[in-house]
């Protein structure tokens, strides 16, 4: 579960690795010097074992699935009926075993419930990736990748920006071939991302000269730090193999975590390990759609509920497909010939939902992309707008979702809206995000764990808050002048000539013991005109 894919050795992409890499450092200290972590067991394991730990949104939905009798037949003539079978007859590293691999080795064999769960999110999408990596003959091992990168959770979110099974950064996902918009994530496309995965693992190890250690280290770390790493060895005059390369701790724990599993794999019997069996015949099937439709009535036609299709399809951002494509969806194989029999009978007009909305006094595009869950390119676009001037009076058609949109449950949105409001303290406050926050200034300023407050709404600590984001933040105690879904605005006030705090606190309507806890490092006995005083105002108050 690495914290990132890094693409070119920018100065900002080098920081933002070192600073990934220091959160990893302090998960491992403060896992080892305070209970508080209890709740976050996962994390500490992963990250004491050299992983930066991954945000698990969702819990794996199983799909069932009917294997049409044609293809059973299929499968009963194929000599290998485990598709696990299949991976372990083509594995291709050698390697000596060591104590770095050990270490990892021991832990999944102690932890088998660990691969039950990752063989359950892969069990829809493990033939198909199989079948890819054999047709462009890359190593077998890298069906384990995976495993290690996300616990084959398409839906995992790193502390490093990393998104997706494969676990990209945004900057590598576009490099190779990963559209991002409003409406959709390739990274989280698990087909997408698998062909992103195999042409940059390629295009590493033809870098590294055919070295696929090198190349797997590059992946997690990124190829600058691989390189320089191994310069400062050669100018030393020491070994370049893996081995012996100065790299950060999660990089020295990565590799290793992929060669204890293909060992575990290959000799399941020597280590009595009970790896779990998933049937060697394909479970999904990639429909093209030809245009946008919406989600809940594409699952409709193919007899799924929205979150069923939504597990599969786990790319798509909101209620539905990108308007300009990617037009396919993943489906249970099962399903495949009703819903293009149903597709085939809707016209594509028809695969959306419409409103015509009057344009009122105040109206905007943005409003209305607020107001219908759509973007203004969209409202643009589908009324041939020439400009983002709309006026009174007129009227614009514009798509909607179908349901409403807590029916589209592992929609971003959604997900967003699950984890904010799961409960992790007796007070939910919400703070609008003004310019120049952080998650480090704003986790001093209301007194809570970073790593939680990025948590509770769904980000990594390094994220960057664009202004007007509303945050989630769970407080143990409030003031008085605070209340439960208050929008705090964090304020900075210059004090002029003949203020008080009690003048103050009543512009503001806020309580003078409140103005002096929020700056209780910078009053002194008298206010000086001039001076700078933090206040917190509740702009949801009428």
């Amino acid at each position: 579960m690495s914290a990132c894919n890094a693409t070119t050795q920018s100065d900002d992409q080098a920081s933002q690795l070192e600073q990934e890499h220091q959160i990893a450092e302090q998960i491992v200290v403060s896992c080892e010097h305070s209970k508080e972590q209890a709740e976050d067991h996962f994390d500490c394991e992963s990250a004491q074992s050299g992983t930066i730990p991954i945000t698990h949104p969702v819990e794996p939905v199983e799909v069932a699935v009917e294997v049409p009798e044609e293809i059973a037949e299929a499968a009963a003539e194929v000599e290998i009926k485990d598709v696990w079978q299949r991976v372990r007859s083509q594995l291709r590293f050698s390697f000596e075993d060591n104590k770095r691999i050990a270490a990892q080795r021991n832990w999944y064999l102690k932890h088998p419930s660990y691969m039950k769960r990752v063989a359950l999110r892969a069990k829809p999408f493990l033939h198909l990736i199989v079948e890819k990596i054999e047709q462009q003959d890359v190593p077998m091992e890298l069906v384990l990748l995976p495993i290690v990168e996300s616990a084959f959770d398409p839906f995992a979110y790193s502390h490093g920006r990393a998104a997706g099974m494969w676990q990209f950064i945004p900057s590598t996902g576009k490099r190779f071939g990963m559209k991002q918009t409003w409406w959709y994530d390739g990274r989280r496309d698990v087909m997408a991302s698998t062909q992103g995965a195999i042409d940059y693992l390629n295009y590493l190890v033809e870098m590294f000269d055919g070295n696929w250690l090198h190349a797997l280290a590059a992946y997690n770390s990124g190829e600058g730090r691989v390189q320089r790493s191994i310069r400062k060895n050669k100018k030393a005059g020491k070994p370049t193999d893996f081995w012996n390369l100065d790299l950060p701790k999660e990089t020295r724990a990565y590799v290793p975590k992929l060669l204890a599993l293909a060992d575990i794999l290959a000799n399941s019997d020597k280590y009595s390990f009970d790896w779990p069996v998933i049937d060697n015949i394909p479970l999904t099937e990639e429909v093209l759609v030809g245009s946008q439709i919406d989600l809940a009535l594409a699952a409709d036609m193919a007899g799924l509920t929205v979150k069923e299709l939504h597990a599969l399809n786990p790319g798509y951002n909101r209620w539905a497909t990108d308007p300009n494509g990617p037009h396919h969806l993943l489906l249970p194989i099962d399903r495949v010939e009703n819903f293009t029999d149903e597709l085939a009978k809707t016209d594509s007009s028809d695969r959306l939902n419409w409103v015509r909305h009057q344009v009122k006094s105040g109206d905007s595009l943005l409003k209305l992309a607020k107001q219908y869950h759509t973007t203004t390119d969209i409202i643009s676009q589908v009324n041939e707008l020439k400009s983002n001037v709309i006026i009174a009076g007129e009227h614009l058609v514009i798509p909607v979702a179908l349901k409403s949109l807590d029916s589209y449950s592992l929609s971003q949105d959604q997900r967003l809206a699950k984890t904010q409001s799961k409960k992790s303290g007796s007070y939910k406050l919400k703070h609008l995000v003004k310019s120049g926050d952080t998650f480090w200034d704003l986790s001093r300023e209301y007194k809570v764990n970073l790593r939680k407050l990025a948590k509770w709404n769904g980000m990594a600590p390094t994220d960057m808050l664009r202004p007007g984001k509303t945050l989630v933040i769970w407080v143990e105690n409030v003031t008085k002048g605070q209340r439960e879904d208050a929008v705090m605005r964090s304020l900075t006030y210059t004090v002029r000539n003949g203020d008080s705090l009690a003048r103050i606190a009543g512009k503001f309507n806020v309580k003078v013991s409140d103005l002096q806890k929020w700056n209780q490092s910078k009053l002194k006995k008298y206010l000086q005109p001039g001076q700078k005083l933090k206040i917190f105002v509740d702009v949801t108050r009428t």
